[in-house]
């Protein structure tokens, strides 16, 4: 049988998708494809940044019999003269170029200084999934209109004088959605009303109304209370205090942030019910919140605990955290960050790590001021944050003594956490004693336990389940984790787990991969209900440390690259806000043991700012994925690891 033979690889490979191939190729990574509804909130977002900056009083939503959805406004318009550089109408540009919009020149003299806009890409994507797409821009008098199909211009554009019927400023976009995109090309009417509504609730003042031409039905929100109305009316359960509404911007004096960063957030506890959670930044829902989330909760828990503290109210014995106080906490909050980073394009959580500070800066003063003007409604609180916390202490005593007896003795060199509570316990698998010394000193005491492992861990792909104990390293994370080796069909005995995240805590460079490749094969081999159940992750410490010099009313900041990629994002970001080229300064860490532990807490081990990736089979199967990893483990796979390379080398990057 003759060998396959690789591919041919040249200069004629390599092909460039131009103006919106990228997306029609690879929608996924651009929106959600289940339904269209984010392509069509791309158009309403670009609404509502108008509504923000204080241009424009009515959002209408309209779906039509045939099919198509129209999104109107009455801000300021779209421009659709000539761009200087670009020598096509701006109008056309915005959706028909990725990286091209009004959103990037932040600040004073930018045209919008809070958005959810990013990246230029929101509405061109809603163009490059589109049968059709019919865009008006009402402006200066006149009435600009261009039509587009599949993404490109099948009418050019049209300028004519405004009629006396016309209105005089706003954007009208008709979208007729690409059913072949989509998994169905049904919007989903609840998850429409929601998003309409909340948009309404965060911008007091502004009419949003939805249109069902085939239904008649009308709907129309118009919030003038705002948050407060908004969660009372969604509310499950009886507030135990009064909502606590407020709210906090940075002026012009601010040494931390910029004019007008900060939240308006409305606060409610409940004994029981389902808590109502909900974050927006600029106007953007982040259905799985981010760090203003955790600046809120950063924020509460401080001002709660401040004053249990000053009344003495914390009986003996009982340690109060977090999640005591925001258990029962239900929630509205509204951010506004000059320059926010989302996590993927569809925007669903929030990664800017100084939204943490920035809220809580605002949360935790105002909180501990109204307590204690409230001292009978910060006894409510204390007492229902005090019951949370001897609740969830007894469920891990109970847990502790049912499986006390015949537990393995400890490994000597793991370095335990003093919580018993395993929703909360996590243990990180450090490379190295350095690292591991690192992490001793920087970690949370009571809910994070390091187990340092010396040098390579043996490949177990091959290596029978009841010789496992043989190697020191292996029976040491075993014991440590408190879960017996199994195979996939076995049911394991799960109650004596630990810890409630597994993490394995490496280098970012390439032996820092060969452990973390180890380490997977292990988990994957000997514990998948590990895998199965959710518990294990991996950590990401940062590659790249850049120290930036002060920017305006910024102050000189530390900052942090996972690869190149971002490392080229920081450096972009820097110059645009006006730095030097080369006034900063770049270091690589050649390991974990390089950083000091104030900086492994700030980059890998701060829940709030930590990067933590959780392991899942994902689309695959279990028997494509022992497939795939027998190939790349097995000791007598060479054949096949070498076709696999040959077949797949170039999509991998190499950090040499």
């Amino acid at each position: 049988m003759a060998s396959k033979l690789p591919t041919e690889y040249s200069e004629g490979s390599i092909r460039v998708l131009k103006g919106l191939e990228p997306v029609k190729q690879r929608p996924g990574m651009y929106t959600r494809t289940d339904n269209p509804l984010h392509v069509i909130q791309e158009v309403l977002d670009n609404s509502a940044d108008e509504a923000l900056a204080g241009h424009g009083k009515k959002i209408k939503v309209t779906l039509h019999a045939d099919g198509s959805i129209s999104v109107d406004d009455d801000g300021r318009g779209i421009p659709f003269g000539m761009h200087p550089e670009e020598k096509a109408p701006v109008i056309e540009l915005v959706f028909t170029r990725l990286h091209a919009g009004g959103k990037f020149d932040k600040g004073k003299g930018g045209a919008y200084s809070f958005s959810g806009g990013l990246h230029g890409v929101g509405v061109s994507v809603t163009n490059a999934l589109a049968k059709r797409l019919e865009a008006t821009s009402y402006r200066e008098g006149m009435v600009a209109r261009l039509v587009f199909e599949a993404g490109d211009v099948t009418e050019p554009l049209q300028v004519r004088k405004a009629a006396e019927g016309d209105r005089k400023t706003g954007t009208s976009v008709r979208v007729w959605p690409d059913g072949k995109y989509f998994e169905t090309s049904a919007l989903p009417m609840a998850e429409l009303a929601h998003l309409l509504r909340s948009k309404a609730v965060l911008m007091p003042g502004v009419t949003v109304t939805l249109t069902n031409e085939k239904t008649k039905d009308v709907q129309t929100w118009l919030y003038k209370g705002g948050l407060r109305d908004y969660l009372m009316q969604t509310l499950n359960g009886e507030p135990v205090i009064p909502l606590f509404e407020r709210e906090g911007f940075a002026d012009a004096a601010s040494d931390n942030f910029a004019e007008g960063e900060g939240a308006q957030w409305c606060v409610a506890f409940t004994e029981d019910g389902q808590p109502v959670r909900e974050s927006y930044v600029n106007l953007i829902p982040t259905s799985a919140g981010g760090t203003h989330e955790s600046g809120l909760r950063d924020g509460l828990f401080t001002a709660v605990k401040s004053f249990i503290e000053l009344h003495s109210l914390l009986p003996k014995g009982v340690k109060l955290l977090p999640e005591d106080v925001f258990a029962r906490a239900s929630y509205v909050l509204s951010a506004k960050v000059l320059d926010p980073q989302f996590q993927g394009q569809i925007k669903e959580r929030l990664n800017s790590r100084d939204a943490v500070r920035l809220v809580s800066s605002f949360v935790r003063p105002a909180l501990e001021l109204w307590l204690n003007q409230h001292v009978e409604y910060g006894r409510k609180l204390a007492e229902l944050a005090i019951k949370a916390a001897q609740t969830r202490q007894k469920a891990g005593q109970k847990v502790e003594k049912r499986k006390g007896s015949g537990v393995a003795v400890l490994p000597g060199k793991l370095t335990d956490c003093e919580s018993k509570d395993l929703a909360h316990n996590e243990v990180f698998l450090v490379e190295g004693d350095s690292a591991g010394g690192s992490a001793k000193m920087g970690r949370d005491k009571e809910s994070q336990a390091i187990l340092p492992l010396r040098g390579k861990v043996l490949n177990t792909w091959e290596v029978e389940r009841d010789r496992l104990f043989a190697n020191n390293e292996i029976h040491d994370i075993a014991v440590a984790i408190g879960v017996d080796p199994h195979g996939v069909n076995d049911t394991p005995d799960m109650s004596g787990l630990r810890y409630g995240k597994v993490c394995i805590l490496s280098d970012a460079d390439v032996d820092g991969s060969h452990i973390q490749v180890l380490l997977l094969t292990l988990f994957f081999k000997h514990f998948p209900k590990l895998i199965e159940t959710g518990h294990l992750y991996v950590a990401r410490p940062p590659l790249f440390r850049v120290d930036a010099p002060a920017r305006g009313k910024k102050p000189a900041a530390k900052m942090y690259a996972l690869d190149a990629g971002e490392l080229t994002a920081i450096l972009d970001k820097l110059r645009k806000d006006g730095v030097r080229e080369g006034a900063w300064s770049i270091s690589r860490f050649k390991g974990l043991g390089e950083m000091s532990a104030e900086q492994l807490w700030e980059t890998t081990l701060n829940p709030d700012t930590r990067r933590l990736l959780p392991i899942q089979l994902g689309a695959f199967d279990f028997l494509q994925t022992e497939s795939l990893v027998s190939k790349l483990m097995g000791k007598g796979e060479a054949a096949a690891r070498r076709e696999l390379m040959e077949l797949h080398g170039d999509a991998v990057e190499i950090d040499i």
